[in-house]
């Protein structure tokens, strides 16, 4: 059985239990990053991303930096979704200027030659427990995973990219052997997930960063369906865990996936019309976004439009005001403020 919230005064945790609340609760994706003149100080401080993942303190303190700065209503544990072929046994670096790489990549290389390295996770675990144990009972802490297919898009093609192609191509070509991928993803994510929540956080997301890549065929198998395993096997081990999905880019097909997943809450990215999404999806369901990364970015007369046009679409559902996608690292921390106060008035 799954452990008990213990925050009846998070709002964030409130809302996915299908509470309306008069002011939305509010955090940002990538909240604890680059745009923060105390994180990019401490990444400094490490020889790159990895060891500061791999740190439990420093990656504690990096969680915990936002919400010193700023009181969002959750923390996200700092990590990375690569964190999952890492532990795989795929060799992981991150290059400066290019992004993650993974080798060996998996287009030319067997799954079932990879070895499983479990204690590449523990660290992380160690982040969980020093945050749970900082945050204040009205801060919700999130934990996260990549989904399925945005995590096998990296482990086949060995970096990220802007279609897919690699991956999309594999899935067609040989379904068997990718399958194979995605099973092993969704068995060490319902691990990992276990294990996060064990050591205490409130919540979970699902990223699928790359969900909108697909055709309605292929989205249906390897979004959808391998998300919704994932989801059931959690649930098993945690039935009162709140789970956030993330598809981006999903558009009209996110009504397919709350059906489907059964998550308890949809993440929107910015290319969802809020007023369509609060027609279109299930009447009283949590929904989370979307804010432009861009008109934060820009800020002025944009960004009040944009805050206003969001709080007015989801005035009648409960309600997690987000961005569309992660915080741009050149944002200024004027504009977070900003938000923050439009918001919360």
């Amino acid at each position: 059985m799954g452990k008990s919230r213990k925050k009846p005064d998070a709002p964030l945790l409130k809302l996915l239990a299908g509470q309306k609340l008069t002011t939305p609760p509010i955090w940002l994706m990538r909240q604890a990053g680059r745009y923060l003149p105390e994180y990019r100080k401490l990444r400094e401080q490490k020889a790159g991303f990895l060891p500061l993942v791999e740190d439990s303190e420093a990656a504690a303190e990096a969680t915990l930096q936002p919400i010193n700065r700023f009181h969002f209503d959750a923390a996200i544990l700092f990590s990375d979704i690569l964190v999952i072929p890492y532990t795989l046994g795929q060799d992981l670096t991150f290059v400066k200027g290019e992004g993650p790489k993974l080798t060996p990549a998996l287009v030319n290389h067997r799954l079932d030659l990879l070895t499983k390295l479990p204690d590449r996770l523990t660290p992380i675990y160690e982040t969980v427990r020093r945050v749970a144990h900082r945050l204040s009972p009205e801060t919700t802490f999130l934990g996260f995973a990549g989904s399925p297919w945005t995590v096998a898009t990296y482990m086949v093609a060995g970096e990220g990219s802007r279609d897919q192609a690699v991956t999309r191509a594999m899935a067609y070509r040989d379904p068997q052997a990718f399958s194979e991928i995605i099973e092993a993803i969704i068995d060490l994510t319902v691990l990992y997930l276990d294990g996060q929540i064990e050591a205490g956080v409130d919540a979970v997301q699902l990223f699928d960063s790359w969900a909108g890549t697909l055709s309605p065929q292929q989205f249906e198998r390897w979004v959808i369906d391998p998300t919704a395993r994932l989801v059931e096997k959690l649930r098993e081990k945690h039935p009162n865990i709140p789970i956030i999905g993330f598809p981006k880019g999903a558009a009209s097909r996110i009504k397919a996936y709350i059906a489907d997943t059964q998550v308890t809450a949809i993440g929107l990215d910015e290319t969802i019309d809020p007023y369509w999404a609060d027609q279109y999806l299930p009447a009283d369901f949590p929904v989370q976004g979307n804010l432009d990364p861009l008109v934060l970015l820009a800020g002025g007369e944009a960004l009040d439009q944009s805050i206003t046009t969001i709080l007015d679409a989801f005035s009648e559902r409960p309600h997690i005001f987000n961005l569309g996608h992660g915080i741009l690292p050149q944002t200024p921390l004027t504009h977070v403020s900003h938000l923050l106060e439009k918001i919360r008035g």
